[in-house]
């Protein structure tokens, strides 16, 4: 397939075009380098981490920066690195697939690689001048040196522009003193580097800074966190007093830092998906490891129904936000790719690539957080009285599951930015809601068809639900910004409403045009993928039908309340309703034959 003539949707016009299943990216289409970096990935995991997650759970810092340095001996904290720079300037899906494999076995690596990796490493990379990169970015990308980034404060924290850390040039002109609190420093007892965020005078925007860690340079910390979950994860308060900031290193231009902090954002988003993923195959398979072993009224609780459905419902939501998670990689891949073929530089190219996924960013960002949650929490009931033990992975799963909800910003933060990034694309033309919007009011004006439609062919109906579905949200998003413009930011739990609706279609979509593509090419577990597509749907239904009347009833009163209910009727309806039962015994049946998270 031609990734750069081929017709790649923008971000967020998935809601208003089709996407063909051939021309979506799918974890079967892995080249062979890439299965061999998982299968190295993992080894190292195996090797390096899973045996050793007694020590990680007691706080062993020390063990962190030694895995850290081992991975960095293999290459791995610099696959997104320019090879220029001591990286392997590996393409977009591959960094995500690292970060996925490396970040199962325990939440305290899998933040300390995000960390560096991503917001410690990334912001020279993509910001820095060549003269910076040149002098930071190989040390880091080997793990000679690593790095931190420091940009929330006591009061500053979804609020990240209203930091109070100040930098004041001296009178020489040759430096900046940086005087400040930063709190929750991802790596800081061990990093060589900060990327640290402050503000010059009364600037609107905050600045960014290269700031080496020397402590005889005003730069002192406070202990170590104690912790919910990740517990091996080195994190602290930083305290700046004057410290020393040569000018040359400020990062890109004064007044840039809100723009580096919010797209670094953007791709700690995706990346804290991926994170995500090996951590439920990992729940996933010792929870239906213990479930085969675990005998009760002479029977493995595996063959119980009450358990049977737990499992299934944890494979399908891994099976969907991995679906989605590799659709988005790949479609931000190519957008990368055709910035480069026009003549943009590596910098200009990945930033915007990634920028023009934003609002994917957020959705996966969101869903695959509450499912690693919602996983870890279902592989402790499994598990019964021992899940609730230390003695058991399922413990420190579950605790080290929860910060994803808040890392990158809060759930609740990304699902606002979700709908308001996409309606600010539809003012700038981006993406067009308008006239699809308009299309489904007068629709909904009009008779409804009474032909019965041929869902013959596997997921043809599915399919045809989810184009239903983006009508749910055209329908609702459309009405609530034709009632309150631009004062609807204020409406915060429509925001949220729609922005469930938003999430679901995404992920469902993403799930069914996989499952698909797979059917089609006649691949290994085609059958499975089908059940676990069409069961995650079943659940898409319910919960968009929930959004939207508790959306509705929100802001629409009598004829137009009756009128939008009687569409989402109309838009939600199966003609032929699965057999989810059936659905979760056939997708358990295979995980539990396994004894593993199999697909």
């Amino acid at each position: 397939m031609d990734t750069i003539n081929k017709d790649i949707l923008r971000g967020g016009q998935f809601l208003v075009k089709e996407t063909d299943c051939m021309d979506i990216f799918t974890p079967e289409d892995f080249s062979e380098e890439q299965k061999m970096m998982k299968e190295s990935v993992t080894d190292f995991v195996d090797r390096e981490i899973w045996p050793h997650k007694e020590r990680f759970e007691k706080k062993d810092y020390a063990l962190t920066e030694e895995v850290m340095r081992k991975a960095g001996e293999l290459g791995l904290l610099g696959i997104a690195v320019p090879e220029e720079y001591n990286g392997l300037g590996m393409g977009f899906v591959t960094t995500m697939l690292v970060c996925d494999y490396i970040s199962g076995a325990t939440g305290s690596i899998a933040t300390a690689f995000g960390a560096h990796t991503g917001i410690g490493t990334m912001p020279i990379t993509l910001y820095g001048n060549e003269e910076q990169k040149k002098k930071y970015v190989p040390k880091l990308a080997t793990g000679e040196w690593f790095g931190a980034y420091c940009l929330t404060e006591p009061g500053a924290g979804s609020d990240a522009n209203s930091g109070k850390t100040k930098a004041v040039l001296s009178e020489d002109g040759t430096h900046y003193k940086i005087s400040g609190q930063k709190m929750w420093i991802s790596n800081a007892g061990f990093c060589n580097v900060f990327i640290v965020f402050a503000r010059i005078e009364d600037d609107k925007n905050i600045t960014g800074f290269i700031v080496e860690n020397d402590p005889s340079n005003g730069i002192t910390m406070g202990e170590e966190e104690q912790k919910l979950g990740i517990h091996s994860s080195s994190t602290r308060q930083v305290f700046f007093s004057d410290t020393k900031v040569p000018v040359e290193n400020m990062l890109s231009e004064r007044g840039a830092g809100f723009k580096i902090a919010m797209n670094a954002l953007n791709v700690g988003r995706i990346k804290l998906a991926a994170a995500c993923l090996d951590a439920q195959r990992r729940v996933i398979t010792e929870a239906t490891k213990y479930a085969n072993e675990r005998i009760q009224f002479k029977t493995p609780i595996a063959k119980f129904g009450a358990i049977q459905s737990k499992i299934a419902e944890m494979a399908t939501a891994m099976f969907v936000g991995e679906s989605a998670s590799y659709r988005a990689a790949k479609n931000i891949e190519d957008r990368i790719s055709i910035r480069l073929s026009e003549g943009n530089t590596h910098q200009e190219a990945e930033l915007k690539g990634v920028e023009e996924y934003a609002i994917e960013c957020s959705i996966l960002k969101v869903a695959v957080s509450e499912d690693i949650q919602n996983c870890s929490d279902e592989g402790i009931q499994i598990f019964g009285g021992m899940g609730f033990s230390a003695d058991t992975p399922m413990e420190a799963a579950w605790r080290d599951a929860r910060i994803s909800r808040i890392y990158e910003g809060t759930n609740e933060i990304n699902r606002m930015l979700a709908v308001g990034m996409l309606v600010k694309k539809a003012m700038k033309g981006h993406v067009d809601l308008l006239a699809p919007a308009t299309a489904v009011g007068e629709e909904l004006l009009g008779i409804p068809s009474f032909d019965t439609p041929d869902f013959s062919e596997t997921l043809s109906e599915e399919k045809d639900i989810i184009k239903r579905l983006k009508k749910v949200f055209l329908m609702v998003a459309g009405s609530a910004v034709q009632k309150f413009g631009p004062d609807l930011e204020q409406h915060q739990q429509l925001l949220m409403a729609s922005a469930d609706i938003l999430i679901d279609i995404y992920m469902a979509e993403s799930a069914v045009l996989r499952a698909e593509k797979t059917h089609k090419n006649g691949g290994a577990n085609a059958d499975y993928q089908v059940a676990m597509a069409q069961l995650n749907l079943y659940h898409a239904v319910d919960n968009i039908t929930r959004s939207a009347k508790e959306g509705i009833v929100s802001f629409a009163e009598g004829d137009e309340q009756r009128m939008m209910l009687m569409g989402l009727k109309r838009f939600t309806k199966y003609q032929n309703m699965p057999n989810v039962v059936a659905l979760r015994t056939k997708i358990a049946e295979k995980v539990t034959e396994e004894n593993k998270y199999p697909f």
